[in-house]
């Protein structure tokens, strides 16, 4: 849990969605260094709640590597698009848009209306949230999802 309070520091919002997400997780050494939680809309949409890496383990590409194994994952279920909600600055923000994210839309107050404390970085109040969607469509395969997948660092 407090891996993924890193990425969203409301635990309340956190219990919520990890009761009904798929679970992605990087493993090294036999200790979880990451992880990525998706949340499954309908048959063919998904957005991912959650991507967290501890700090000890940041800028290694572990986050990236991780994102890539889920997007995969999800390709060869019956998901076609994935979207995500994210501030509307930041070092997530290009870390999205390098593995081919797109804005959608602004949702205007979201962090002020939905997170009873103010969410601070760099100095900057987060306000807003940009939603982003990644287009999946590769084809489809009939796999059904499980609720853990790992992804073992080397």
């Amino acid at each position: 849990m407090a891996l993924l309070l890193e990425a969203d520091p409301d635990q309340d919002n956190v219990n919520r969605y990890l009761a009904n997400s798929l679970s992605f997780v990087a493993v090294e050494e036999n200790q979880i260094v990451g992880a990525c939680v998706v949340s499954p809309l309908s048959e063919t949409q998904a957005e991912i709640m959650n991507v967290s890496v501890a700090p000890t383990h940041q800028q290694r590409g572990i986050g990236s590597d991780l994102l890539r194994f889920a997007i995969e994952e999800l390709k060869g279920q019956s998901f076609q698009k994935l979207i995500l909600g994210t501030g509307t600055f930041g070092y997530q923000l290009t870390y999205y848009q390098r593995l081919g994210f797109r804005v959608e839309s602004v949702d205007k107050d979201h962090f002020l209306l939905h997170y009873p404390e103010p969410i601070w970085e760099n100095g900057i109040q987060h306000k807003d949230m940009l939603r982003l969607y990644l287009d999946l469509r590769c084809g489809k395969y009939k796999t059904k999802p499980q609720r853990q997948k790992e992804m073992v660092l080397r």
